[in-house]
């Protein structure tokens, strides 16, 4: 009988949306179009639809470390992606968990609001947050506003968004993505800092309100494709690839705002 192969496996470390278009329910759709297998860690719950989120419950920090200390043991781990994880305490558990289990490939999306305008990381844990988690990871991606908290940086010009992913990668991320999607113009600018050089990925700004979901998606893609064992620059390029793709096909599966379509497109051509 022949031996099974094990297949490449990642996990997100996350809230679930129960609208199903972002947290760690954007993540699995992610991996698995990638055809990586997903694993879980929940930190979590919110209730949300299309609209806006109306309500949030936590896990405790010791479930939590339960969660971590169950997967990473006997899954194995290519890649982690973090996602919300709304306070100091959650964040110290989640850092004590990456360093006690030597995580590979830490993705971390710094989810400080929700698009819908709904705080998920509290102002008091953002100092732990840079303290204690950004050193553990290999790249973190935040957008212009959550660029603006971490650096404590003012982002108007590009230079602006230079000197921000230095400040960022200064309290000890390996790298840093500053995505683009929320400066307004044409084109969508992504500037990757890998502690040396910079890299832009510049595209024409899709225009559809289906967007739902794209912090996690990107973060989660990038995960993927450090799970596949591809590099940084290659997985950064191979993501925006997927996410645009999920804009361009985006679904409206409810009165509010749409989600990205994490199946279907041909985005696979294209990298």
């Amino acid at each position: 009988m022949p031996k099974l192969r094990r297949p490449v496996c990642a996990v997100t470390i996350a809230a679930s949306d129960s609208g199903g278009g972002a947290g760690i329910q954007a993540d699995l759709l992610t991996f698995a179009a990638h055809g990586v297998y997903g694993a879980t860690v929940l930190v979590a719950a919110t209730a949300q639809n299309t609209r806006g989120i109306s309500g949030i419950e936590t896990l405790s920090p010791s479930f939590i470390r339960r969660q971590m200390d169950s997967v990473f043991p006997d899954l194995r781990p290519a890649a982690v992606k973090v996602g919300a994880l709304l306070d100091a305490q959650r964040i110290r558990v989640v850092a004590s968990g990456l360093r006690r289990h030597r995580a590979d490939n830490v993705v971390l999306d710094p989810v400080i609001i929700a698009s819908d305008g709904t705080r998920l990381l509290a102002a008091v844990a953002v100092k732990t947050l840079i303290q204690v988690l950004l050193p553990l990871c290999d790249l973190v991606t935040p957008n212009l506003p959550e660029a603006q908290v971490l650096s404590g940086l003012h982002i108007r010009t590009g230079a602006d968004r230079r000197e921000a992913a230095r400040a960022i990668a200064a309290s000890g991320a390996r790298a840093v993505l500053i995505t683009g999607g929320h400066r307004r113009g044409p084109s969508v600018r992504d500037l990757l800092y890998d502690g040396r050089r910079f890299r832009e990925f510049a595209n024409p700004r899709i225009s559809t309100r289906a967007t739902h979901g794209t912090g996690c998606t990107l973060a989660s893609a990038i995960a993927a494709n450090l799970a596949l064992g591809r590099g940084l620059e290659d997985s950064v390029r191979r993501a925006i690839v997927f996410l645009r793709a999920g804009l361009t096909h985006g679904i409206f599966p409810g009165r509010g705002r749409g989600a990205l379509r994490h199946f279907g497109g041909s985005w696979k051509s294209r990298v």
